[in-house]
């Protein structure tokens, strides 16, 4: 891994300015872009920190406030540690927020957001990468099937509500999709049950799309989040595997 380094920046979008993060790299040169969606608590230490961990394996990585309508990150207080007595309450500040994110805003700003590093000269020209967490792995999955032709590889990590009924469903848009998908669930997550992981897999076979989809035994929903108490060193490990792995096979360095 190379030294990286980290930085805060505004990123115009149509609808205003969001705040967001960029890790890259130390030594000067454009590397392939990735879009790091996190999870709905937003950017703080735990995720820049994960953010330059990716940068060291030779990606310029933006981790934009997806709720940056509502205030700068962080959006609401979040304790230094988040344990299940704080998700309550957290989510019920979060849930409008969420809710009022709907998916052609969310599309809307994933343009913006690769707009931004298309003309960063921290970014080498040609397709990126896109990966998310709990609700950032929906926006993962969404960016790539609004820009198939930019998204080479994206990622979702304990994503939830990927099946639904509703026509903009994530799993209704994969035959838009170019890019190679990675999928890693969580085995103890009520967000997407085993029923709603065969829906998403007969989706993605349908429309032939390159992918894996894997459950991660024994994890929790927010597997990969180091600072909350759901985190599984174990499943998050073998989580950067197949991130990198993906990334190396899509992106290259």
């Amino acid at each position: 891994m190379a030294s990286a380094h980290g930085t805060s920046l505004d990123v115009p979008t149509p609808d205003g300015v969001a705040d967001a993060y960029l890790a890259h790299p130390d030594d000067g040169h454009p590397h392939p872009g990735v879009l790091l969606y996190p999870d709905a608590f937003g950017p703080r230490a735990s995720v820049e920190d994960a953010a330059k961990r990716l940068a060291g394996h030779g990606y310029t990585v933006l981790v934009p406030n997806v709720l940056y309508r509502a205030g700068r990150a962080p959006v609401v207080d979040l304790p230094e540690f988040i344990d299940p007595s704080q998700r309550s309450d957290l989510f019920d500040q979060l849930g409008p927020l969420m809710k009022a994110h709907t998916p052609e805003l969310a599309t809307r700003d994933a343009g913006a957001y690769l707009d931004w590093l298309a003309a960063s000269p921290l970014a080498t020209d040609g397709p990126v990468g896109s990966v998310g967490y709990c609700m950032g792995g929906v926006l993962a999955v969404r960016t790539a099937a609004a820009h198939p032709e930019r998204v080479a590889a994206a990622a979702s990590f304990h994503g939830g509500h990927l099946v639904t009924d509703a026509p903009d469903s994530p799993h209704r848009l994969v035959d838009r999709v170019s890019a190679e998908l990675y999928f890693g669930h969580a085995d103890q997550d009520p967000s997407i049950p085993a029923d709603q992981i065969a829906v998403l897999e007969q989706a993605l076979d349908a429309a032939g799309v390159r992918y894996r989809s894997e459950v991660y035994g024994g994890a929790h929903h927010g597997f990969t989040q180091v600072d909350t108490a759901m985190y599984d060193a174990a499943a998050e490990d073998r989580h950067w595997r197949e991130l990198l792995a993906l990334f190396e096979r899509t992106l290259g360095k």
